[in-house]
């Protein structure tokens, strides 16, 4: 009952937004247990991925990595500036701020920001404060960051700083959330102990967001564990990853190879075109 009054108050609170595609029929049949299935097609041809088209935004489940980049203008819309949380005298949250890490202004794209207010207050209700400590970074900021680390360890890119333009953070989508002991320390993935990030392991899905780099998807992600890194993919891809034990990139595997099939089998191309991954050249 809890997750679905979270799920609820997210959807109230996130920004809503209109899909372009809408299935034209939908049949139901029975598995072998009498359970109904929904078997969703696009002009009679069968759409065969667990979440429907009319359930995922395109720009929210955005693909970052060292295979597919960001262009160097990529900025994500609309991003709003994130400010400090303040409370009434009942520690009531009354300007849909949240605690941040340090007074340094940052940006989230605007429904992720509203999916992060309403899962640190949920964390706050069940005794865990949350601090934002890094959101969106642009193409040259996350340049800078990535040469000056490799000047720091003798040229090595040692997974801990992404190049530029294969950042999630460059999707305005990814944050950094630690607990209030490790707002002035260094991360690593010793913070995966704190109750606050197992609060988050076990409660992110419910406000839209996965663990973007996961314990055991290192060799997939190329990124090293990290506990406090949030991505915002919407609740029901985000139910679906973390159900599921994926990463990003996993989830984006089995969506490619639905695409694929779907237009092999004939379906249209404007309906998932928006979906397909493309990487930018940026050299």
């Amino acid at each position: 009952m809890k997750r679905l009054l979270r799920g609820i108050a997210l959807l109230t609170a996130a920004v809503s937004f209109m899909t372009f595609a809408a299935a034209e029929d939908v049949e139901l049949t029975l598995d072998d247990t009498g359970i109904v299935l929904e078997e969703v097609s696009y002009n009679s041809v069968a759409w065969d991925f667990p979440i429907d088209l009319t359930e995922m935004d395109p720009e929210l489940v955005r693909l970052a990595n060292k295979e597919v980049l960001l262009s160097k203008d990529f900025i994500p819309e609309p991003l709003m500036t994130i400010p400090k949380r303040k409370t009434d005298s009942e520690g009531n949250n009354i300007n849909g701020g949240m605690n941040k890490a340090s007074s340094s202004e940052m940006q989230l794209q605007e429904e992720c920001a509203a999916a992060l207010v309403a899962l640190m207050e949920a964390a706050l209700a069940d005794g865990q404060k949350l601090y934002l400590k890094s959101a969106y970074r642009s193409y040259r900021t996350q340049n800078t960051m990535y040469y000056n680390r490799l000047e720091k360890n003798n040229g090595k890119d040692d997974g801990w700083v992404t190049k530029p333009g294969a950042s999630d953070h460059q999707t305005g989508l990814g944050c950094d959330v630690v607990p209030g002991n490790w707002r002035d320390r260094g991360m690593n993935e010793q913070m995966a102990a704190e109750e606050e990030c197992q609060w988050m392991a076990a409660n992110c899905q419910d406000f839209g967001f996965i663990i973007r780099y996961p314990e055991d998807k290192e060799d997939i992600t190329q990124i090293n564990y990290e506990p406090w890194h949030l991505r915002y993919v919407g609740v029901p891809v985000a139910t679906y990853i973390m159900d599921n034990g994926l990463c990003l990139e996993e989830f984006q595997e089995q969506l490619q190879s639905a695409i694929s099939q779907f237009l092999l089998n004939g379906g249209e191309r404007s309906l998932v075109e928006a979906y397909i991954l493309t990487s930018a050249e940026n050299e």
